[in-house]
């Protein structure tokens, strides 16, 4: 039976009971839980990467971003049916985390066979450690523009998707998971859920405080401490500032021993008090691809489960 979306419902641990109203801080506290609750010109090369996998096609491609002024390479990953039918297919944007590249959700997690039975495009951009926005200090790194007007416009220009709102996701681990949930804000008319696995959702904040150890490449992106590049980029301001009628659904996931764990709990409490529609789920684990692997197949469950991709 299809759920209905709620404002923080919980699931216990081993995800046998849901309890759907909203929570306190103190019971996130306690116990484990999960909670459900552009004009431009394209150049395409592809690498010839083109292999099956069980029931979908892996696909390497590039293409010139005018934003960026350059060739960016990205992954897809097709529906078995794709070349054999002409039928349209909604599309889910999945972006690597720090130092990462375009390859890893398919290489280090099972995606693919997490996908094998799904009528769904993934589109895999690369992204380099640029924490997909556009530079404050390095003006020609539009990083931001290159992904929501350059890259969308490459895969509904290129491929046979539904370019509309209802048939877009977009998720992302660690630094990607801080962009998709910034551009599900952002760019509410351009996505229907945003996903963040792990995510540094203190990147614009107070992050190269807490760890020193990023600090150079957050600089780099938003500029040192009262930048405005920061407040423009900072996801707590903006979903205070939201429309919340006009939000795509939102996920978190993030493991209980994740650096990252606070500030999504911090992030869960404003969605709870703003009562937006949003999952967060809390589930053993550390910021390791065997956490990210688990989470990208829930992931992909909620957009089963929302009738997104069937």
């Amino acid at each position: 039976m299809r759920r209905k979306p709620v404002h923080g419902s919980f699931r216990r641990r081993r995800g046998l009971q849901f309890i759907n109203k909203p929570v306190s801080w103190i019971a996130i506290l306690v116990l484990w839980v999960s909670v459900p609750s552009y004009a431009q010109t394209r150049s395409v090369a592809s690498s010839g990467l083109a292999r099956k996998h069980a029931s979908a096609t892996l696909q390497d491609a590039s293409f010139h971003s005018i934003s960026l002024n350059r060739e960016m390479h990205y992954r897809l990953l097709l529906p078995a049916n794709y070349d054999a039918s002409a039928r349209r297919y909604p599309t889910l944007f999945l972006l690597h985390g720090l130092y990462g590249d375009y390859k890893n959700w398919s290489t280090l997690t099972s995606l693919v066979k997490y996908v094998r039975n799904l009528n769904l495009i993934i589109a895999m951009p690369d992204a380099g450690n640029s924490w997909y926005v556009d530079s404050a200090t390095s003006p020609e790194d539009k990083y931001e523009d290159y992904i929501v007007q350059d890259f969308v416009r490459e895969i509904d220009g290129r491929y046979r998707t539904k370019p509309e709102r209802s048939a877009r996701a977009i998720a992302g681990l660690s630094m990607g998971g801080y962009a998709a949930v910034k551009f599900g804000l952002k760019y509410p008319d351009m996505f229907s859920f945003a996903g963040g696995i792990s995510a540094a959702l203190n990147a614009a904040g107070d992050l190269d405080d807490t760890h020193p150890e990023f600090r150079d490449g957050l600089q780099k992106a938003f500029g040192e401490a009262g930048n405005p590049v920061r407040q423009k980029n900072d996801v707590f301001p903006f979903l205070a500032g939201a429309d919340v009628k006009s939000l795509p659904y939102l996920y978190l996931d993030c493991g209980a021993d994740d650096m990252f764990l606070g500030v999504n709990r911090r992030f869960v409490v404003q969605l709870q008090q703003l009562k937006i529609p949003y999952e967060f789920h809390e589930m053993p684990g550390g910021h390791e691809w065997k956490y990210w692997d688990g989470a990208i197949e829930r992931f992909l469950n909620v957009l089963v489960r929302h009738n997104f991709a069937e």
